[in-house]
């Protein structure tokens, strides 16, 4: 797909750039120790070298990638414990974010995740891997966002988003589907009865079965 092409996106050339280079690292499109030359990645995405020349720079302050002497930028991606790392922090604060959403979401907000878990169950039984990672990725947002932080939104989201991977191949596991389900619904009933502490309990439950789950994989099928 032409960088070009959403001609209505606020970002920059070089936040474009940076967009689609970290995205394609973080589903592996982009293998760990891969070099990213700056030239091939131009001519790929239609740009000219400096907007490149400039993710790459902002790529390597992420930590996603290495500059190594005669060999230019690397990919370094997420490591295992990159990811174990993420799945602590994410049992320790999604809980505290499902807390507050049982005190604040609202009725808009409820709704629309009661329709999620709906959907969800609809593709879970069908096996659509990537719609139940679609409709997980939005029930997670819509509790983010009704813990009503925004910090808390905003840090949760970034994690989402760099361990995408790792949950795509997850949901591939239709026992681990089948479950997060009951455990999303489960999560929703707490909150529908602004049941707090449950709430805050079922989370940390639910993303613990996650981390365990991805523990099961190969972690040489995460960097393929």
């Amino acid at each position: 797909m032409d960088i070009h092409e959403d001609s209505n996106n606020s970002l920059s050339l070089r936040g474009r750039v940076f967009v689609r280079l970290e995205t394609d690292i973080l589903r592996g499109v982009y293998r760990q120790g891969e070099s990213l030359n700056e030239s091939k990645v131009a001519s790929e995405l239609k740009v000219s070298r400096t907007p490149v020349r400039e993710a790459i720079r902002q790529l390597e302050l992420e930590g996603l990638v290495a500059y190594i002497p005669n060999k230019g930028a690397i990919v370094k991606g997420l490591s295992e414990d990159d990811i174990n790392d993420i799945f602590e922090i994410r049992m320790k604060i999604e809980g505290m974010a499902a807390k507050r959403a049982a005190a604040n979401i609202t009725p808009d907000q409820l709704k629309e995740l009661e329709e999620v878990v709906d959907f969800e169950e609809f593709y879970t039984r069908r096996g659509h891997a990537d719609q139940i990672l679609k409709l997980d990725t939005k029930f997670h947002e819509i509790i983010f966002k009704a813990s009503g932080s925004r910090l808390l939104d905003r840090t949760l989201t970034s994690f989402h988003h760099y361990i995408e991977r790792a949950r795509s191949l997850s949901f591939e596991d239709k026992d681990r589907a089948q479950k997060a389900l009951l455990e999303h619904r489960a999560i929703l009933n707490a909150i529908a009865k602004r049941d707090r502490e449950k709430a805050e309990i079922l989370m940390a439950e639910h993303i613990k079965n996650a981390s365990e789950n991805i523990k099961k994989l190969s972690f040489g099928s995460l960097e393929k």
